[in-house]
Order: C-alpha cells, then structure tokens, then sequence
C-alpha cells in the first residue's frame, strides 16, 4: 500500500471504495493539511474540524481527483477555503485589538528569518502562487520530496523544476517583504522546511478516516465520470516532444536580452544568500568556541580533582552542565541543525572536489557561496550524490561563461556583417572581462547540425568540446539569437532517430508523423529501437 502513488490510491477507493487506500492517503496527508489549517485558524480544535472537513471533500472528490498530478496541492487549496470560512464564521469571537497587536510586532520587529514572523502570512502567500509553482513548492519543501522526485511528479525536467521552485521561494519572499517580513531566498528555505509542517494529533487520522469514509457513503451526487483524451501534435518538434521527453526537456532558446535578466537574477540570489552564509559562519564560530571552552573547563577539572577546595570544582563542573545544555538546546532547535547540516554538506563538498581535481573546471572561478550551498542542497551520501553536485557547479560556471561569451559574440557579428567566427580567439577583444585562455580553450565552434535537438539560429554553434561527467553534465550551446542548455544523453538519442523521422519525410510527401506510433515501421536498427521504447515509456510514466 505505501508504495502506491496518491492517483493510485484514489482509484482504488473511487474504484472500489477501499478503506485501507483512503486511511493511506490520511495518513500521508494529515501533517500537511493539520499544520496549514492550524496556521491560518490558530486553534488547535478548529484547525482538527477544517482537517476533518478537507478529508471530507477528498472522499467526495475521488472520482474527479484521479489524475489530479499532486494531490498535495488541492489539499492545500481547498484546506485555504474551509479555514477561510472557518475563520469568517468566528470573526465575531476572535478580538482585533490581538490581531492589530500582532501585526504591530510584526512591524516593529527587526528583520529576522523567523518563524513566528513567517507563519502568519504563509498560506496567504502561497495562495498568490500560480498552481504549477505552487505545487513545486508543496512537494520541495512541505513534501520534502529531493529535486529528482519533484521533477517526477511535475513530469518536468530536474532544471526546469529546479527554476521553477527557485522562482517560486522568490516570489514568496517578496510578498513577505511587502508585509515587512524581510527575509533572504535560502533562509526562507530552512525556516520553511524545519517548521512548516508539524505533527498532526494523535488519533486524527484515524477520527478523520471514519468520518470522511462516512461522509462519502451518504454522499451519492459527487461521482463523475472523467474522461481523457490524448491531443495529437502536428508539428514535428511537437512529435519529438512527446516522443522524445529526454530529448528535448532541458532545450531552451533564450533571447539575447534574457542574458541581462538572468544576470540580475543571479546578483539578485547572492544577495539573498549573503545572510545565510554569514549566519552559518557565525554558527559554526560559535560551535568552535563552546567545543574550546568545554575543553578548558574539563582540563580545569582534572586540576582541581585532587584539590580540597571541592566548592570551586562544583562550580566548574555546574558551568560544563551549562555549557552542554545551552549546546543541546542548539542542536534540538531545528532551523539552527538545518544550516548547520547545510554548512557540513559544503564542507564536505569542497573537501571532495579538492580530493578528485578531474572534476574542477577554471570556470568554477564564477562560484560564489550561495553557488555552492545550492550544490549542496540534496544530501551527499554515495559517489553519484557528488558527482550531481559537481555537475550542478560546472553548470553554473559554464553558464556564466556562455553568457559573457554570447554578449561578445553579438558585438562580433554586428561588427563584421553577421558573419559567425571562425576561431573564438576572433571574439577576445569583444569580451567586457577577458576570460583566461585555459578557459577559453575549453570551448569549441561546430556545425549547427551536431547537436540537432538545439536550435539557436544559423548554421554554427558554440558549444563546450568535451564534458567532464557526459552522464550528468549540461551540454551548454549558443548561437546567434540565444543559448541554453540539454543533455549529452538528450543529444545522443536525437542523433539516433534523426534519419528515423527523416525516413517518414521523405515517405510521406514531406508530411509530419501527427502520432509517434506512426515511426514504427522507420526504425530500422536495434539501437533505433531501444531508444524509441525508452523514450515511449518516459513519455507514459510522465502522462501519468
């Protein structure tokens, strides 16, 4: 049962009425819904009714709710709705001078990533969210799903999901700022992800369950059928699309003037980060001098052990007590074990990078702290949770190349008839900061045509010359009228059924396949074959 997915449990009880699916889905979801409910009603017993009442509506709304992709985010929704009412049914019993008072601290208080500045406003702020970018959040943060599976469930690409969460925790941290809560991106993660949900009571689930369970029995008006339909592409990048989920889910043309704004959102998130690394410093420079005074205060101990002054031992040894609970109390407190924990990844991380040097590149000279706490963000336990991590920080680094190197190339072309390069020592005097060579020289000039699934305008393209990990590295491309990134895998699979769809072309009066079934008869070779069936199956496992 617990390893059904949510759709998966929703149609065995929309199906058959199954129990023991309905108090899984309880049971997975009651934290969440309990925790937001009791933010936004602050009463324990009330917040208890609006979780029964949520649960409620889920049983009456299994039918609909089947291929709904993240049920967390309709619970969260409709859990906003019956707070809403809750709250406008007892407004009379609810005193505004608390509520003025509590805004009125708020105001005046130091900015500060605080949970109890946070808390008020959250579930309005995810409110203001758009659905898909809400969901990312639900499911990154409250969820605790790792980036990976989040990008699963999303049916997106791991990048594509990773910008849309980063946009998202944007997005909530302005609304804070507007209401005087001023907090940057990544404490704004910690804080969220420490205390957003808490433990629902004892024994809920199991009241919930019943009375839903009962509820949905009474309730015969709320079945519905629904009905799919597949929605056939006509264009051929569609088919590759749909098709060729790997291939192209991580291709992106990007204007030239999109350059400037990814720019400003990079300066923008190392502002942001800045108060967290400091914090973490401060963290660790505490933990350092509470580790120094324990040590002195325990040789201080052993000297005093064989002295008959025995009340001075007792107060050295009340002030190790001290120390060690005032150090426990430290580690108990979930924001302040979330950075520290952070901070060891990044440690660890360096250490790991400093150990495998293959795995450097001399654009790692564009990192800056709150690169690298964004590398370190999933756990680092087996050798792949590393490589990701250094594949993440060379994609940074390359991309901050690309995008000084695209500006140089814009000057270049308008400069000479637009006409593209052929040697990108032409483009040196064009660059506003000149890269080193050793940089430079890993970057190589190729026809447009090699990497068929990236298309940025003409007939030639810049592109790194050889990846250091091809299995998780972006493949960074540019052309004149954009750049973005794919996969080296991505590539390959494209390469391999170009002639394929070639092939139906020319069989068909130039016409596209308007269904991938229809290349079926195209694919001529085994490895054509592995490859289309691979990618037919991630095309289904992402349509559910």
């Amino acid at each position: 049962m617990n390893a059904q997915t949510d759709q998966q449990l929703l149609q065995d009880y929309a199906g058959s009425h199954s129990e023991p699916a309905f108090a899984e889905l309880v049971r997975r979801h009651i934290d969440l819904v309990y925790s937001a409910a009791l933010r936004m009603v602050c009463d324990s017993h009330q917040a208890e009714d609006v979780t029964q009442g949520v649960f409620v509506a889920l049983a009456q709304n299994a039918r609909q709710l089947t291929h709904h992709p993240v049920l967390s985010g309709w619970l969260h929704r409709t859990t906003q709705n019956l707070a809403a009412n809750a709250v406008r049914a007892n407004v009379r019993r609810q005193t505004r001078e608390r509520e003025a008072l509590a805004m009125n601290e708020l105001l005046s208080a130091e900015p500060d990533t605080n949970w109890e500045n946070i808390a008020p406003h959250l579930d309005a702020a995810l409110g203001e969210l758009s659905e898909p970018d809400r969901d990312a959040v639900l499911l990154r943060y409250f969820e605790r799903k790792s980036a990976h599976e989040m990008a699963q469930t999303l049916g997106i690409s791991d990048e594509a999901a990773q910008k849309r969460v980063n946009r998202a925790v944007e997005r909530l941290r302005e609304f804070f700022a507007k209401r005087g809560v001023t907090v940057g991106a990544s404490g704004l993660i910690v804080v969220i992800s420490a205390n957003a949900v808490q433990a629902a009571p004892m024994g809920l689930a199991l009241t919930i369950s019943a009375a839903a369970l009962a509820s949905a029995t009474l309730s015969t008006s709320t079945a519905i059928a629904v009905t799919t339909k597949t929605i056939a592409m006509t264009t051929l990048q569609k088919i590759i699309a749909t098709a060729t989920v790997a291939i192209l889910a991580g291709a992106g043309i990007y204007e030239a003037h999109q350059a400037f704004q990814l720019r400003e959102q990079i300066q923008t998130l190392q502002e942001q980060q800045a108060p967290l690394v400091e914090q973490i410093q401060a963290l660790q420079r505490e933990r350092d001098e509470g580790k120094n005074r324990l040590a002195g205060l325990l040789e201080d101990i052993s000297r005093w052990e064989s002295n008959p002054n025995q009340t001075e031992l007792l107060k050295l040894r009340g002030e190790v007590t001290r120390l060690k609970a005032a150090e426990n109390r430290k580690v108990n407190d979930p924001a302040e074990a979330a950075a520290k924990s952070w901070a060891d990844r990044v440690t660890r991380l360096k250490q790991r990078l400093e150990q495998t040097p293959g795995a450097k590149i001399p654009e790692f000279k564009y990192l800056t702290d709150a690169n690298w706490l964004d590398a370190a963000s999933e756990p680092l336990v087996s050798d792949e949770d590393y490589r990701r991590a250094f594949a993440r920080l060379r994609s940074v680094g390359e991309n901050q190349m690309i995008i000084s190197m695209h500006k140089a190339l814009g000057e270049y072309m308008k400069q000479n008839g637009g006409q593209f390069p052929t040697d990108l020592s032409q483009l040196k005097s064009h660059f506003e900061t000149l890269p080193d060579d050793e940089m430079l020289q890993r970057y190589t000039i190729v026809p447009a045509s090699q990497i068929p699934n990236m298309k940025m305008g003409g007939d030639w393209l810049i592109t790194v010359k050889n990846p250091v990990d091809e299995e998780f590295d972006s493949l960074w491309a540019m052309g004149p009228k954009g750049f973005g990134s794919s996969t080296y895998k991505g590539m390959s699979d494209a390469k391999v059924l170009d002639p394929v769809l070639k092939a139906f072309a020319a069989a068909n009066n130039g016409q596209e396949p308007k269904d991938s079934s229809e290349l079926l008869p195209y694919l001529t070779t085994p490895e054509q074959q592995v490859v289309f069936k691979k990618l037919e199956q991630k095309k289904t496992g992402a349509a559910r």
